[in-house]
């Protein structure tokens, strides 16, 4: 089967075309090295693990370096791996000092106990032997002192550590030459929120994936988790809807409960789709003839998604 990819860094309003332009070269590099990878017969998870890493190794999306603080100052991650022919889903939340938390995802994928706390994620770097790793950037303790002189009043940080608002997550999904799926993401929450609050990135809420389909959601957190959108997206497909059906429907609906998120999947047609009710989704993707993105895509009229 062609291998397909799509991935995302985020959902925000993106004004300036200089940080536009910046944006899509960070997206379409990281599409051609995980795709690459699946033309060399990489496994879905495999690619899906290696796209989440280097988005998580861009300071510039909020996941791993770059990831927002919470009120207390402190850098604590989320992340999830699903591997959809298994139908088996991991990850760790609210994790600190690591530099991949898309890799405790992956071990865990293995193991019996398979979604850990910061408490066991902390004690499972412990036992990996995982080399102490600071996530924090300069931009992003800046922007958590600002704040604090505010007393923390604005709802979230900024998604991307340059001046535009939004909301940060990032994630892969990926069919392989086997045509089998899977779903990634990786988030550093949404900043300044209370200790212990838990993103849906760590949930079939905001990332899900069978052997039909996959799913990765970026947005307000508990706006997805209120919609279970991962999850509905993938049953809708299951039910007998094609993935750009599904996808319109849950969108709609989203919107109808004043939602504000983005959405990309894919299916085992090997079709692509995303889908937002927000200002734009940061989405790349490789239909297996070219690249593309949706970072200038806006919709008409009703439609609030799109595919190829």
């Amino acid at each position: 089967m062609q291998p397909k990819l799509i991935i995302h860094g985020g959902a925000s309003s993106l004004d300036d075309k200089g940080g536009l332009n910046s944006v899509r070269q960070s997206l379409h590099q990281i599409v051609q090295t995980t795709y690459d990878l699946l033309l060399q017969g990489g496994s879905a998870v495999d690619a899906v693990v290696l796209g989440c890493k280097q988005l998580e190794d861009e300071p510039r999306f909020n996941a791993g370096t770059g990831s927002v603080l919470q009120s207390d100052g402190q850098v604590r991650m989320s992340a999830s791996l699903m591997d959809g022919g298994a139908q088996r889903f991991s990850g760790v939340i609210n994790v600190s000092r690591t530099k991949n938390p898309i890799e405790l995802a992956q071990f865990l994928q293995n193991e019996s106990d398979r979604v850990l706390s910061d408490y066991g994620a902390a004690e499972l770097l412990r036992e990996l032997k995982t080399p102490i790793y600071n996530p924090l950037t300069d931009s992003r303790l800046k922007e958590w002192v600002e704040e604090r002189k505010n007393d923390f009043s604005r709802d979230m940080a900024r998604l991307i550590a340059d001046d535009e608002a939004g909301r940060g997550t990032i994630g892969v999904v990926a069919l392989d030459q086997e045509g089998r799926i899977a779903a990634g993401t990786s988030t550093g929450g949404k900043g300044f929120e209370r200790i212990g609050r838990v993103s849906d990135s760590a949930m079939p809420a905001g990332n899900y994936a069978t052997s039909l389909a996959g799913v990765s959601c970026t947005g307000i957190g508990e706006d997805i988790i209120n919609e279970c959108l991962a999850a509905r997206i993938v049953i809708r497909v299951t039910d007998g809807l094609s993935l750009g059906e599904a996808m319109q429907r849950s969108m709609v609906e989203s919107r109808e409960n004043q939602r504000d998120l983005g959405v990309i999947a894919l299916d085992h047609t090997g079709a692509i789709a995303w889908g937002k009710t927000c200002d734009i989704i940061l989405a790349a993707y490789h239909n297996g003839t070219a690249i593309g993105d949706t970072l200038e895509w806006h919709g008409v009229g009703e439609e609030l998604s799109g595919s190829c």
